[in-house]
């Protein structure tokens, strides 16, 4: 049983790299050398070869890193390399907490560092000769190493709670890992921009002016208290923009990055602001805090049967039943269902887009907010004609031309109707 199931992981492994590599050519094979005629008005032919370029790269480097995976994780896998790692940390402690902590610790670790030149050469090398880079050696050295205490105290943190719930529960062992990772969930929803990201990047409160005015002015016609409007310092680490919505209830905030501010006019910044709030007032948060619950749900629903299973271990090289080792093997069998249950997920997650793009336009911003659209995605280097099939399995938002139609057509009916 044990050799039927590890067969089945490489087959898991192997169906989900050739998957993706279709995907990537189909998506590379999307790529037109001269401008598309949809894309006049928004690209102009030296921009759009450059993005073109720009996608090439990295799709090469994409085939480069996911195949250089793929075989790390066969040589784990054939060399008994996860059975090496298991023996090695049953010889260092008796006790299955260390052992666990040991285990994860040193492996994630390892990987990490096998695939450092990639993470340098696809910062230094890439993004830096497309012009995105502002990552100094310092501060790529110093975000790495916080990441690192954040694995350890978080990522650790929640391996012992679900270690301690298996060995201590019993049958309401997935109830009450549900229980507590679903807190988790919710206090990192609205702690995570006043906890985490301080720790790698400054916060600042927007200061008064046109934009603050402006953004005031919307806010009390859309009937949307917002208090906390804050400027992150994305230039730091690179040129390329963004803004995001986070927190829960009076725990909400706008975070919008200083890169934006630069690239765009007041009254596209308010139009970007208008989506976000959108997200907010039609429950987006919540309802995505909910979908991701239930997923979780299910997939510790199914870690509690398995976990215990004594041929999870030995598929992938235990000589015995081991916590970790199952952990593992059931990591690696749940991808498939964790791949479909992220198909629903982008979907949702593309709904709630034309949603929030639907309420600033209500607000006659539609117009300003794809201009601002197209001038990040031109920015950007943005692929504007991906695969279909691409952007069905992999995209959480609708692309920049669909999200154009879309409200441009919405915005003709209203004209039709008046």
């Amino acid at each position: 049983m044990a050799t039927t199931i590890f067969w089945i992981i490489i087959a898991i492994v192997l169906f989900d790299f050739i998957f993706e590599k279709i995907l990537d050519y189909l998506n590379s094979k999307s790529m037109k050398e001269t401008l598309p005629e949809e894309l006049e008005g928004i690209y102009d032919a030296e921009k759009y070869a450059k993005s073109q370029q720009y996608e090439k790269v990295n799709s090469r480097f994409s085939l480069v890193t996911s195949t250089f995976s793929l075989i790390l994780i066969l040589a784990m896998l054939f060399g008994g390399g996860f059975g090496f790692m298991d023996q090695w940390v049953r010889s260092i402690s008796e006790n299955i907490y260390l052992q666990t902590l040991l285990f994860f610790g040193i492996l994630g670790l390892a990987f990490d560092l096998i695939s450092l030149p990639f993470q340098v050469y696809g910062t230094f090398i890439i993004e830096e000769k497309f012009g995105f880079n502002k990552t100094t050696p310092l501060t790529f050295i110093t975000d790495k190493l916080k990441g690192y205490l954040l694995s350890i105290v978080l990522g650790g943190g929640i391996l012992m709670f679900i270690l301690w719930a298996w060995l201590s529960t019993g049958n309401w062992f997935w109830v009450i890992v549900l229980g507590g990772m679903s807190f988790f969930m919710i206090f990192m929803a609205m702690f995570y921009t006043r906890l985490i990201v301080p720790l790698f990047n400054k916060q600042t409160p927007l200061e008064e002016g046109e934009l603050r005015t402006a953004i005031d002015a919307f806010s009390q016609n859309a009937g949307f208290k917002l208090d906390n409007v804050f400027v992150i310092d994305g230039s730091k680490r690179s040129t390329k923009a963004n803004a995001y919505f986070s927190g829960l209830g009076p725990k909400k905030r706008i975070v919008l990055y200083d890169t934006l501010i630069n690239d765009l006019e007041t009254e596209e910044i308010v139009a970007v602001l208008a989506h976000e709030v959108g997200h907010y007032k039609k429950k987006h948060v919540p309802k995505g805090m909910v979908m991701s619950i239930v997923q979780s749900g299910l997939m510790i629903f199914l870690l509690s049967l398995a976990i215990g299973l004594p041929v999870l271990s030995q598929a992938i090289g235990a000589g015995e039943a081991s916590f970790y080792m199952g952990l593992v093997a059931f990591g690696l069998l749940f991808s498939p269902i964790s791949f479909i249950t992220g198909i629903f997920s982008n979907i949702q997650s593309r709904k709630y887009e034309y949603q929030a793009d639907n309420y600033a336009r209500q607000y006659s911003l539609g117009e300003k907010l794809i201009n601002s659209l197209i001038k990040l995605s031109v920015k950007n280097l943005s692929n504007l004609t991906p695969h279909p099939a691409y952007v069905f399995f992999h995209y959480s938002h609708p692309t920049l031309l669909q999200r154009k139609r879309v409200v441009e057509g919405a915005g003709n009916k209203d004209k039709g109707k008046g």
